[in-house]
């Protein structure tokens, strides 16, 4: 078992464009690369998202979807600016589909715990408690155990599993992720199956963060991210940036300097098909298109100059000795001349 006993940091400075462990991925239509989970030389190496399904880039039609979207990784709270670069803390630097778990804003046990004792991160591990009365997912915890990793790599595939169990907490859970490109088609599967093999019920939420950066492009005017139902705002995004039009985010200005365009919408249905999201950019000609098989349960929208990112959440509740399975498909195309 990979096992760390002080906080997981990568020292400030660190290059984005540094080596790591990686996987490549291909099929007529895609090339993707991804890097792999490891204790001391992975990409992501921090306590906040899951650390399998790392996509570092993604390639369709000579367009690339993924990639870094701040230029260093240093010594940071959250993320911030050195001059025009963006740059971004170690727990904070995730790029590609990357996804957090999160129970009541808050880790798997956090409230169980008493300082010093342990709580669970799925995709992470068994963190420790410290001192201190509130959660912050924008900060390290020491990791006590960060379970068994194992990876297969195919032509086409990865396939990540990790077993963490916590005799302390209560918690343990089987847990198993395939990245897989579909045959003949621009489409990428994100498979999940998590297992309860703890005495205790896990109940969570999953959202995917999605990273985009596609060729760079600052969001803006030429992006659109439209759902199949009405958006109802919760919280609304700067008037001057952005406005929700029925059933799109829409995009005032590029977002340049320090701008930041978020919001927070319900608006769908308890059936799976509302999760249907397509974020597209007339002027490259291009989009994608996010689908589950689980129906939303929250949607959010944070973007900077850097990044454009549509947060879908799902839930779950897995008793004792259950699982919970889903499945995120993405699909990378053209537009028409008409809808450019």
């Amino acid at each position: 078992m990979m096992k760390a006993h002080t906080l997981v940091a990568i020292a400030a400075g660190i290059s984005v464009a540094a080596e790591f462990p990686s996987a490549e991925i291909r099929n007529n239509e895609i090339r993707a690369k991804l890097y792999l989970p490891d204790a001391k030389q992975g990409f992501y190496r921090s306590t906040r998202f899951d650390w399998s399904g790392v996509i570092a880039s993604l390639e369709y039609k000579g367009h690339n979807y993924y990639g870094p979207w701040f230029k260093k990784i240093t010594d940071v709270y959250d993320f911030g600016y050195d001059g025009d670069d963006v740059i971004c803390a170690p727990f904070t630097a995730m790029i590609g589909p990357g996804e957090e778990y999160q129970t009541d804003g808050k880790a798997l046990g956090w409230d169980e715990a008493k300082p010093g004792g342990t709580f669970i991160k799925i995709g992470v591990g068994v963190l420790r408690r410290p001192d201190e009365s509130n959660y912050d997912h924008s900060k390290p915890y020491a990791i006590v155990d960060g379970g068994k990793w194992t990876v297969h790599k195919n032509r086409d595939s990865v396939e990540f599993v990790h077993e963490v169990n916590d005799l302390s907490s209560g918690y343990g859970y089987l847990y198993r992720k395939v990245v897989r490109l579909t045959s003949g088609k621009p489409q990428m599967v994100i498979e999940h199956a998590l297992k309860n093999t703890g005495t205790k019920p896990i109940v969570t939420n999953m959202y995917n963060h999605n990273f985009l950066t596609l060729d760079n492009q600052a969001p803006g005017p030429d992006f659109t991210i439209t759902v199949p139902f009405e958006l109802k705002p919760r919280r609304a995004p700067n008037p001057e940036l952005g406005e929700i039009r029925g059933n799109q985010f829409r995009y005032l200005k590029t977002l340049e300097h320090k701008d930041r365009m978020t919001a927070s919408a319900i608006g769908f249905s308890d059936n799976s098909k509302d999760y249907d999201i397509r974020v597209e950019n007339r002027k490259l000609g291009v989009g994608v298109r996010a689908t589950c098989d689980r129906p939303l349960s929250n949607l959010n929208l944070w973007s900077i100059k850097s990044v454009l990112a549509v947060e879908p959440f799902i839930t779950m509740r897995i008793a004792r000795g259950g699982d919970f399975t889903w499945k995120i498909t993405y699909d990378y195309y053209t537009l028409s001349s008409d809808a450019r």
